[in-house]
Formats: C-alpha cells, sequence, structure tokens
C-alpha cells in the first residue's frame, strides 16, 4: 500500500506540473483558431495518459471507437471520476463539454474552458439553466461539435445506485442528433475525492448509438439499460483484475 501511496504522490505532482507545461505551450494558441487549443489539448491528454501508465500502471483500454459516428453527436458518458472531464477530450474530434460554473474560476484552466466555449451550468438557477444549457447546446451542435454530458449530473462510485436526470433526455430532443452512451471504469482507479491512484485497467467503452427522434421515455431507458449493462460488467472484471495485483 505505501507503494501505491507513493506513486499517487509521484503521479499528482507530475499531473499538475504537466498540465502547466502544456498552459504555457498553449497560451500563443489564444490568438488562433479553436482547433489549434483543441491540438495542444489531446497532447495534455496523452502525456497524463503515459503519466499514468508509466507512474501507477494504470492502462487505458479504448473498446468500440469504430462505434462513433462522425459529424455532430451527443455524448452520454457514465461519470465516476475525474479522469473523464479530460480523457475523453483525445477521442473525440470537436468535443464539448457540460460542466458546472465554478470550474470556470479556475486560474487558466477556467481561460482554456472559455476559450473552447465549454457550456458552464449555474446549477443555482435551476429551470433557467436547463434552458441556457439546451439552447447553446443545441447551437454549438447544430455548428458540428459532439457534446459530452453526463446524464448522472454528477460523479458516483462504482456499484452506486444510478441517478439519471432528465435534463439530458431534453438536450438530446432538442438536437436532433444521435447519441452515444459510454461505460466506464474510472473510479476504480481514480476515485472521486481521493488522493489515491490505483493500478489497473481504466476501460472506456463507446456502446452502439441510439438515433435521433427516439421519445424521451424510450430514449432515458435505452440509454441508462446500456450503459449500467455495460458499467456493470467492466467494474466487475477491474474488481477481479485489481485483486489479483
Amino acid at each position: 500500500m505505501f507503494s501505491i501511496f507513493l506513486r499517487s504522490l509521484v503521479f499528482n505532482v507530475l499531473f499538475w506540473l504537466v498540465f502547466f507545461f502544456w498552459a504555457i505551450i498553449a497560451l500563443p494558441n489564444f490568438a488562433l483558431p479553436m482547433r489549434a487549443l483543441l491540438t495542444v489539448g489531446r497532447c495534455w491528454v496523452r502525456s497524463s495518459l503515459f503519466l499514468m501508465r508509466v507512474v501507477c500502471n494504470i492502462k487505458v483500454e479504448l473498446r468500440g471507437m469504430e462505434k462513433i459516428p462522425a459529424g455532430p453527436l451527443v455524448v452520454a458518458s457514465k461519470h465516476q471520476s475525474f479522469w473523464e472531464t479530460f480523457g475523453l477530450l483525445a477521442f473525440l474530434d470537436r468535443p464539448l463539454f457540460v460542466l458546472k460554473r465554478e470550474l470556470l474560476f479556475i486560474p487558466v484552466f477556467g481561460q482554456f474552458l472559455t476559450k473552447l466555449d465549454m457550456i458552464a451550468v449555474d446549477r443555482k438557477k435551476g429551470v433557467r439553466a436547463l434552458l441556457d444549457m439546451t439552447r447553446r447546446a443545441r447551437e454549438a451542435v447544430r455548428g458540428g461539435r459532439q457534446l459530452v454530458i453526463f446524464p448522472e449530473g454528477t460523479r458516483t462510485t462504482p456499484g452506486a445506485p444510478p441517478a439519471y436526470k432528465s435534463g439530458f433526455a431534453q438536450i438530446y430532443a432538442s438536437c436532433g442528433v444521435p447519441c452515444l452512451p459510454v461505460a466506464l471504469n474510472s473510479g476504480l482507479f481514480w476515485p472521486r475525492r481521493n488522493f489515491m491512484r490505483y493500478p489497473g485497467t481504466l476501460v472506456v467503452e463507446f456502446l452502439d448509438p441510439l438515433p435521433p427522434g427516439l421519445p424521451k421515455d424510450e430514449f432515458v431507458a435505452r440509454v441508462k439499460a446500456a450503459i449500467e449493462d455495460a458499467t456493470t460488467r467492466i467494474v466487475e472484471a477491474g474488481r477481479r483484475e485489481q485483486e489479483q495485483l
């Protein structure tokens, strides 16, 4: 356990040092089109994945990449850790994240989010926030971006009962594009509100996309079933792997 603690300490220090390194590299790109900044962001993600593998012995396995449709898209992802809030950036063409407004106040990082036109939500505004988020999401997706949204609204620990919110169905209906469900087991290796980083194989599985235009109740049921069934399967496999390490 001490070895894992030490690896976690080293990783967390290096993770933020690498972030600030790429932040400095990114500064001149503020004057360039958004794609330039996205390229720097992907380099940061790949550097972080390298650190995860070398320092913490966390491998990232991607499944179903061939299922990602080209063009505008709504990506509905399971949310277990901080990892998917940046890790998915590397695997989509023009990603757009829905995130909490407080992240915009983080020095440097918040400015990057603003430049990339991420959708920040002020949860205190309730229905008004949902309406504004839906409008901005519709405009961005119709402009060709892939909207990443976490249907549960917050991180949940592996095995916790799912709590899907209804708002993401409204966004799907408004955007009128396919939805790509994503299952993962990141919480086993990068736990929420936890300093530790545990070894193993972090699996991200892109599932069969759902067509646009489904009735909301059917859409929510199908997304939830697809994500939860796959998540349960890969979480159980991840736990078995951890027991053997």
